[in-house]
């Protein structure tokens, strides 16, 4: 198993959504807090980034990428001075799509922004362990599967063609994945610790893909250890130390995640979700569901279908 694709697969909810624009100086933007992830690429022209909190303004030249993580309200501006307007978003708190075709002439600033909807109530570790931003700077001859990406989206935004609803998320989310390997695999300054570490550990890379490919299965430390060809005691040392759980914890938050989204997404019966998850009795599953949600399986997944029939 992909441990990276499997743990954005699970914590992503609803469509992600971006949107092409063009900005003539002088600007400013305030994009309000939200319950997803964010990201702004200047295509042409400069910008300057306005980070949460007490940060320092971030220039962005052309081809820089900002990715923002966990939902914060930020700014977008010419100049870090200018004043800023609230973004102008649609009912359903998507961007409006607006179209620029030509050149870009003078001050003006072509960019291309996105958001992606999370589940913030299981947010995967891999992820809060990012910084509240992450700014991936624009240089020849690097991330270039990362740049393919942008090009390919931006360009679906400019000029739609047949199939270009079903192209759009999917390169939203092949982006994504590419700005995630991209700040772990190259440019995070800290070295390898937290999740960054874990996906460059092999060892626990293997115990990892052990969970992630058969949750159901009653694993022992001793056996993940034995994937990660380690002693017991150094294998639990090492994946606690850089997954931040004990392995056998891990195990059980991602069977109740996967659980959730599977309640959620398919009309799968409780008892084959409870198999799934690794339990033999449907009692069980729901005792530890209910201990992990609050709410019995049965009721979360009711709630569930009231929130997908009022979004639609």
């Amino acid at each position: 198993m992909d441990v990276l694709s499997d743990a954005i697969a699970a914590i992503r909810t609803g469509r992600p959504h971006s949107s092409r624009t063009v900005k003539r100086a002088p600007w400013g933007v305030r994009f309000p807090a939200s319950d997803g992830a964010g990201f702004h690429v200047v295509l042409q022209g400069s910008a300057w980034l306005l980070p949460p909190g007490e940060a320092d303004p971030v220039r962005l030249g052309a081809g820089d990428v900002v990715f923002l993580a966990h939902g914060y309200g930020h700014g977008l501006a010419d100049r870090p001075e200018s004043p800023l307007e609230d973004a102008q978003l649609e009912p359903d708190g998507s961007w409006p799509v607006l179209r620029h075709h030509g050149p870009v002439h003078g001050d003006d600033t072509l960019m291309l922004c996105g958001a992606y909807r999370l589940n913030k109530a299981r947010a995967h570790p891999l992820l809060t362990d990012l910084p509240p931003f992450i700014h991936l700077p624009a240089r020849v001859g690097t991330h270039d599967r990362l740049r393919s990406a942008i090009d390919l989206l931006g360009a679906e935004l400019a000029d739609p063609q047949p199939g270009s609803d079903a192209i759009v998320p999917a390169l939203l989310d092949t982006l994504l994945l590419y700005l995630l390997r991209t700040w772990w695999l190259t440019e995070r300054p800290e070295g390898p610790t937290g999740w960054a570490g874990a996906l460059s550990d092999p060892a626990v890379t293997a115990a990892l893909q052990a969970i992630h490919g058969d949750p159901a299965r009653p694993w022992t430390v001793e056996e993940l250890g034995a994937r990660a060809g380690l002693s017991r005691a150094a294998f639990a040392r090492r994946f606690n130390a850089l997954v931040g759980q004990p392995p056998l914890a891990y195990l059980t938050w991602w069977r109740m995640t996967t659980a959730g989204r599977r309640l959620r997404k398919e009309n799968t019966p409780l008892r084959t979700v409870a198999e799934q998850s690794g339990y033999t009795s449907e009692f069980a599953f729901a005792k530890a569901f209910k201990r992990e949600y609050g709410v019995a399986p049965g009721q979360y997944r009711r709630q569930g279908a009231v929130s997908t029939a009022r979004s639609t």
